[in-house]
């Protein structure tokens, strides 16, 4: 192991807090335990109707993790805001907050000449939760944020800035975020660091149903050979989120070369 993967273990998030927005599952749900495996407070963000996120957040605690759940839709305007400030209030204070919160609106890729399949009610899902949602939480998290000298991490993806994605509009809202880390950092200077993550393939619940075609496919055009485990990737967001200080509007590929 080397001494950067154990100062990262082995970082002590003692008497700090954080939101993970889309944490009932996937790179969301291995942040969650991260951070609150190195004793930081975490709220858990998930949709208000999911019976998984419960379970999730029941199970953590009973294994001695301080996490609190944090329901809130926010691809919603208003009740992303409401969300964060009732996190805040509860959690006392804001140190890191994680927009991970996304959808691609769809169960199988949609290739790019498929055009018709981008109608405006998948245009509007998509980038009501992966573009306004992330801008929404980082709005009514600032002030909390700039008390804290805290942290911003957002979760790109590759298909922000070029690289495969399920979709036009879904590569779209992911270069938005890629954008906005910029400015956003810029914005929030400062006290505020913002940073994202630009993963590749994950193995994640959205490709467990992928054909074995497309999964060999997608692993032969990576160069480790494999997809990231969900916890790979939470590593890297804690690395921005409590790592070197002086890392700032910076966008960290995730892709094991593809």
């Amino acid at each position: 192991m080397s001494s950067l993967d154990q100062g990262l273990l082995s970082a002590d998030l003692n008497g700090m807090t954080a939101i993970i927005t889309g944490g009932a599952s996937g790179i969301g749900l291995a942040t969650v335990e991260r951070f609150a495996s190195l004793g930081a407070r975490v709220a858990l963000n998930h949709l208000p109707d999911d019976p998984t996120a419960v379970e999730e957040i029941e199970r953590l605690r009973t294994e001695g993790l301080d996490v609190i759940g944090a329901p809130g839709d926010v691809s919603k305007a208003g009740l992303a805001e409401e969300m964060v400030c009732t996190a805040i209030a509860e959690l006392g204070r804001l140190d890191i907050l994680v927009n991970n919160a996304g959808t691609p609106a769809t169960q199988r890729p949609i290739p790019f000449h498929d055009l018709d399949s981008l109608d405006e009610d998948r245009w509007e899902k998509i980038l009501q939760t992966n573009l306004m949602g992330t801008f929404r939480c980082a709005h009514a998290a600032a002030n909390a944020l700039r008390t804290s000298n805290g942290a911003i991490v957002n979760v790109a993806s590759i298909a922000g800035i070029g690289g495969s994605a399920s979709s036009i509009a879904y590569a779209a809202s992911k270069a938005g975020i890629v954008n906005m880390t910029r400015n956003l950092a810029k914005g929030l200077a400062p006290m505020v660091r913002v940073n994202a993550v630009a993963p590749g393939f994950v193995l994640s619940p959205w490709s467990a149903d992928w054909s074995d075609e497309q999964r060999r496919n997608t692993i032969a055009a990576t160069w480790l050979g494999r997809g990231a485990a969900p916890s790979e990737i939470a590593e890297a967001i804690l690395f921005l989120s409590a790592g070197p200080k002086f890392v700032n509007a910076h966008t960290l590929v995730i892709d094991g070369g593809r």
